[in-house]
């Protein structure tokens, strides 16, 4: 079975997560992707397949090399997928693609536009997956489940593909932020991995952004309008004027490459009390913690002017950029871009403008850089995946496992 078969299948499972939920996973349905997968992986060879309690699928797939004690290699992809467009009742379609706009539904005008999304040219003669263009597609990350799985069915099916102990273990919730808090990094023996969750094939990514989140508190007071006058302290007002104060060339809609930002994600509340939840993001560490003290001043600032005690923030961080670790395990990129090379495909070393389970769990001990499936346009309803960059992701896997295979344990 080809990756985007199996695509084609698993984005059938409605496994939005959700923020608003404390249990975990946050989407039961992440449960029966999670156990249905299990029982695939069985048939694929895996040893020690489980599901635990959290929704974390292990599974091992046993070296092939006759006494191996080389680096064990891991791969971390999660299933759930963003709420933040529908996500459920998606119908997928496979399109060849000959250029011009990309048509979801030309009836309804649902379209992926070539000028607003030029990197198409690049696909011209090739098959894309796509949704109707009334949900998302769901690639990110079901392609990666995809190709891991596929990867899977070629080791089993060809035993002259050498390749070392392969851990694989296909995480809940990453979407919000939760994808590796009951990671068991001991339990998983892997000495390395890779996250299998980037966008377009060719991806390579040691470096994400060093997070931020920032919840700011507005106290307000009301009182009946017709007898307002120097009395009323209209917690929407003060809201608007504090994130006016936020500069506008440092959000995501004005930034790009190297450029952090600070985002504001949710506005709720009324007259009496206002919240705002921001992120920020920036790959320089310090320059992420100045974002945090300038939204300290615009707090100093109101206080001063409408009372000490009007505007509460507090910052919390979310996760920092893994290349710190990275850059002490420098065959993790090495390799994948040198294998890219010979299959005559310049690596992309960019950095994420986003994060990773990889961030996380390279602090933890498991130095995880990032690699792309083969998609575009993800968390949205112009989402695709490529079928033929689908392929070339599972052969650039086969020959990741044979090489990591051929390096030394204290890789």
């Amino acid at each position: 079975m080809r990756a985007y078969e199996r695509l084609l299948k698993y984005v059938s499972y409605p496994t939005g997560s959700n923020p608003e939920a404390t249990e975990v996973p946050s989407n039961p349905d992440e449960f029966i992707f999670a156990r249905d997968l299990a029982t695939e992986m069985e048939t694929l060879g895996f040893a020690h397949v489980g599901v635990d309690e959290h929704c974390y699928v292990r599974g091992t797939i046993p070296a092939n090399i006759e006494n191996y004690d080389g680096p064990v290699l891991g791969l971390v992809v999660h299933i759930d997928v963003s709420s933040a467009a529908a996500y459920t009742d998606i119908k997928p379609q496979v399109i060849h693609y000959t250029g011009g706009d990309l048509v979801q539904d030309a009836e309804k005008a649902y379209v992926v536009s070539r000028d607003d999304y030029p990197f198409l040219a690049r696909y011209e003669g090739m098959d894309i997956v796509t949704s109707d263009g009334t949900t998302l597609l769901g690639a990110d990350d079901k392609a990666g489940v995809s190709e891991i799985m596929t990867l899977a069915e070629q080791l089993q099916a060809d035993p002259t593909i050498k390749h070392g102990t392969i851990e694989v273990c296909f995480t809940p919730d990453e979407e919000i932020g939760r994808g590796s808090d009951f990671f068991n990094i001991e339990g998983f023996n892997a000495d390395v991995a890779y996250t299998v969750d980037g966008e377009a094939f060719g991806e390579v990514q040691g470096e994400t952004f060093n997070a931020l989140s920032a919840v700011v508190r507005i106290n307000g007071f009301s009182i009946h309008p017709g007898s307002a006058k120097n009395m009323m302290k209209n917690a929407c007002r003060i809201a608007c004027e504090f994130d006016g104060l936020i500069p506008d060339s440092e959000t995501p809609e004005h930034t790009e490459g190297y450029e952090g930002f600070y985002h504001l994600i949710e506005m709720k509340g009324d007259v009496e009390r206002m919240d705002l939840d921001y992120i920020i993001r920036d790959h320089d560490l310090a320059l992420a913690q100045g974002r945090a003290e300038h939204m300290h001043r615009i707090a100093e600032f109101l206080n001063s002017k409408y009372g000490e005690g009007t505007v509460e923030v507090s910052i919390e961080e979310s996760y920092r950029s893994m290349i710190e670790i990275i850059n002490e395990h420098p065959r993790l990129l090495e390799l994948p871009i040198q294998i890219l090379k010979d299959m005559g495909v310049e690596a992309d070393t960019s950095p994420i403008r986003g994060g990773t389970d990889g961030a996380t769990l390279s602090f933890k001990g498991l130095p995880c850089p990032n690699l792309g499936v083969g998609g575009h346009n993800f968390h949205g309803r112009k989402e695709f995946a490529v079928v033929q960059s689908m392929d070339s992701v599972v052969e650039l896997l086969v020959r990741l496992v044979q090489a990591i295979a051929n390096e030394p344990k204290t890789l």
